[in-house]
């Protein structure tokens, strides 16, 4: 072959390939082809930081068809993504290919088109080094980060934990407003409406609001008495025209965030997606801060609104980035070929593509032209005043095709419509209203918020806000689920016919979805890190980071030199810190149990939060209960505490054996003849749960697993084939099995089994069948003594053990992202 180019995935070869005439053999490298070394911290730091890169197992093989390729071809050009982490997969390409970075043909491009290709053939370059170490200097940085906190967590909180630059401060986000919320004390106040209707035949009704919140429900009745025999004159009329303007483009960021509000993808899905309509050639690239759009898409975008609207609908917009260094400024993300309003897929890759393609071409339209109105009406004999307000779209420009963050909905510009109005007219008032309305705790975040709210920070860039999320949520640290509100009651009052009467209703508030919960650990882990390393997982240092990166990218710092200005301080309080022999733990007093007179604890054991009953210090069976999944080790009370050692509760005989619910491992279950049934959060709580909904499960369950199960052997109990999550498979021995395609599961025999488990070999084993096997709640609060396991009712399972070797020594062997 004359040329081959190398690209990071399987998909992006083909759409190149097809732009390459037979000159051309495209080949794939499957994303990074070496990293530092996963089994030791990998980096020489009294060598200038050397790094110890090596290439993966599972990558030698590619590797050496590379190699072969490499050597048949007259020139290699180089062709992965244009950002730091693609020039730096480049760099390790050459590396690992024997190839001279200086020599070795590089190109780059913001789209695969065909012209965008056949342009980049014609201007290659080499790699830039600068990009390189820029990139080198954030992985390396991250390993030391999360290679000497990891250790110190796994000693000073619990075992299995880590820490990371990035993701510590995304954490500290959470907790910090999770104790926003804790600490907020709602307040009341009566907000006041009335419906009014104007003199003028035909004339709609329009609702006006007093200006002010009453807080005194007395004064508020009042208000209302005064209104009953009260005339009511329209005041001031005020009109100003007014202009809402198109959002730009989007970037990585935007793009996640409207994806979030509007289709309900997860950070993680939306670059997943977006990541496969690039690399059909759908899309320009996905990871980038830039809002620019080069002329040829400007161009284009005028033709297609044209066509489609009309020629005012159309002006022509090029948006500046904002953010300061932007890594990626080259173009925003916007569809590859403007006329194609739609694509094929799937419905995600279909949903996402529409939702940029309405983004590029309104951002392209002419703004919104609206007229604003505000009315005042005066109540007789009082000061205070009401306001109507009302807008119309005299010329909807950009909201033809799109609208932020909004359902597109074409009645909604008209709801708020006034009727015509004179001032000094005199209204009839139909009914007034004073309802008492909470003032509600700042919100949670959202996947979407938080990425807002680190991009606001100046932390992460585009390529790292999604694997960000998703550390914070694999660690355990926060989870990310939908809470159901809770039932409020509040006052009315209503003023119709000149009577004021009152009554109570009933309101949901403080209904969560999708929302991102810090968990316990993940605030433990929070506090310890504040208190000991606050400089690592403050905002502005960690912002500052960022743009010593980009100083780096530009050539303007040292990479070694800035680690090593980082390191020195840093590795000093890390050893400053193994030194000190104080656990945290979150222990809390609640109190004594007046039952007992033996104090009430709330701690972080070796598997999660739990209650603990006695003394460490006196020689007394100490009880345990584990904490349900809303309960907070800084919010339990006293009396929740006891509650939870309560269980199990007995329900009830059921064929002869007693029913009972409690708190185990894996959260809240019914036990009934000696096997457990998981609670989900949707069919209550082990303390209120009835025995009918409790059999129910039960019998719900029996046909699950009945259902389940397609054959067993007596003469290997422990060996079953069974229906999974992903299909069929063969669990034997607390390991799973993939069955072969082309075998029917109801027809294997034993030797047949038997044979697929000794073919398999311990490590080909069908890891994603395991979850089907898996009891659904993965927390795991371990009890301390035998006191404890009739607490809870729940089995006992053992955990690895992690062995007391010292920090120092378990880092050489373990690395934590």
């Amino acid at each position: 072959m004359s040329n081959l180019v190398v690209v990071e995935s399987p998909a992006k070869a083909n759409t190149i390939a097809k732009f390459l005439g037979k000159d051309f053999t495209v080949v794939s490298s499957y994303g990074h082809i070496r990293d530092l070394s996963p089994k030791a911290f990998g980096i020489d730091v009294a060598n200038g930081f050397n790094p110890d890169y090596v290439v993966p197992e599972d990558k030698k093989n590619l590797v050496k068809d590379l190699k072969n390729a490499t050597k048949k071809a007259s020139s290699v050009w180089l062709a992965t993504d244009e950002d730091r982490e693609g020039e730096a997969i480049a760099w390790h390409l050459c590396a690992v290919l024997g190839l001279d970075p200086q020599k070795t043909k590089r190109i780059v491009f913001h789209e695969i088109t065909k012209n965008a290709i056949l342009e980049a053939v014609k201007k290659p370059r080499y790699i830039d080094q600068n990009l390189v170490n820029a990139q080198q200097a954030r992985r390396i940085l991250d390993r030391i980060v999360g290679y000497e906190l990891s250790p110190i967590l796994w000693k000073k909180v619990k075992p299995a934990l880590s820490a990371g630059r990035v993701q510590s401060v995304a954490l500290r986000l959470l907790v910090e407003r999770e104790r926003e919320i804790i600490a907020f004390t709602s307040t009341s106040s009566f907000r006041i409406t009335g419906q009014y209707k104007s003199a003028h035949k035909n004339s709609a009704e329009f609702t006006a609001e007093l200006n002010e919140r009453i807080t005194d429900k007395d004064e508020a009745r009042n208000f209302l008495n005064l209104c009953s025999t009260a005339t009511f004159t329209v005041g001031d009329i005020k009109t100003k025209p007014a202009k809402r303007f198109p959002a730009p483009p989007f970037t990585t960021s935007t793009l996640q965030q409207e994806a979030s509000r509007k289709l309900g993808f997860s950070v993680a899905q939306t670059m997943s997606v977006a990541q496969k309509l690039y690399e059909a050639g759908k899309i320009s690239y996905m990871r980038t801060d830039s809002v620019n759009l080069s002329a040829t898409v400007l161009n284009a975008s005028k033709e297609i609104i044209t066509s489609l609207y009309g020629a005012k609908y159309s002006h022509t917009r090029q948006y500046t980035t904002k953010s300061k260094g932007a890594q990626e400024a080259h173009e925003a993300i916007r569809p590859t070929y403007m006329d194609q309003s739609s694509v094929n897929g799937t419905n995600a890759e279909k949903r996402l593509y529409e939702l940029i393609w309405k983004r590029t071409v309104a951002s392209q339209m002419k703004e919104a032209e609206i007229e604003k109105t505000t009315a005042t009406v005066t109540v007789s004999g009082s000061p205070r005043q009401l306001i109507a307000s009302g807008e119309v779209i005299l010329f909807d420009g950009f909201l033809k095709v799109y609208a932020e963050s909004t359902d597109d909905d074409s009645d909604e510009n008209q709801k708020n419509m006034l009727p015509q109005l004179t001032a000094g007219e005199s209204l009839a008032m139909l009914q007034m209203f004073a309802v008492e309305r909470f003032t509600h705790y700042p919100p949670r975040y959202t996947e979407a918020s938080l990425v807002r709210k680190l991009e606001e920070l100046g932390i992460g860039r585009p390529s790292t806000y999604a694997p960000t999320i998703s550390t914070v949520l694999n660690r355990g640290y926060a989870v990310k689920e939908d809470r159901p509100g809770t039932d409020r009651n509040f006052i009315q009052l209503t003023l119709v016919n000149q009577k004021v009467t009152e009554e109570i209703k009933s309101e949901t508030t403080g209904n969560e979805k999708s929302k991102l919960f810090p968990t316990d650990i993940g605030m433990i882990v929070t506090d310890f890190l504040m208190n000991n390393f606050d400089d690592i997982i403050d905002y502005n240092f960690t912002a500052s980071v960022e743009k010593t990166f980009d100083e780096i990218a530009e050539g303007q710092m040292e990479w070694t030199k800035m680690l090593s200005t980082f390191y020195k301080p840093f590795h000093k309080k890390v050893e400053d810190s193994l030194k000190n022999s104080e656990r945290s733990r979150g222990r809390r007093e609640l109190g004594i149990d007046p039952a007992t007179g033996r104090p009430v604890t709330v701690l972080i054991g070796r598997f999660g939060p739990m209650v603990q009953l006695g003394d460490n210090t006196k020689d007394e069976k100490l009880q345990f209960a584990s904490l349900l999944k809303h309960q907070y080790l800084e919010t339990i009370t006293l009396e929740e505490a006891l509650e939870l050692f309560k269980l199990p509760r007995k329900l009830g005989q059921f064929e002869g054996h007693e029913v009972t619910t409690g708190i185990g491992r894996f959260g809240p279950f019914i036990n009934h003849k000696g096997k457990y049934y998981s609670i989900r959060k949707t069919e209550g709580e082990p303390f209120t749960i009835t025995f009918d909904q409790a059999i129910a499960i039960i019998i719900e369950r029996r046909e699950l697993e009945k259902n389940k199960l397609i054959a067993e052997f007596a003469e290997k109990p422990g060996l079953k084939v069974l229906n999974g999550r992903y299909g069929p498979y063969i669990s034997y021995e607390k390991e799973n099995y993939k069955i072969p395609r082309a075998v029917a599961p109801e027809s294997l025999t034993l030797d047949e089994c038997l044979r697929i488990i000794e073919s398999s070999g311990k490590n080909n084993h069908n890891r994603q069948s395991k979850s089907s096997s898996r009891p659904v709640n993965k927390k795991i609060t371990r009890s301390k003594s035998k006191s404890a396991k009739k607490a809870s009712g729940s089995k006992q399972v053992k955990s690895a053990s992690v062995k007391k070797k010292p920090a120092s020594v378990r880092a050489k062997k373990k690395t934590k992202k």
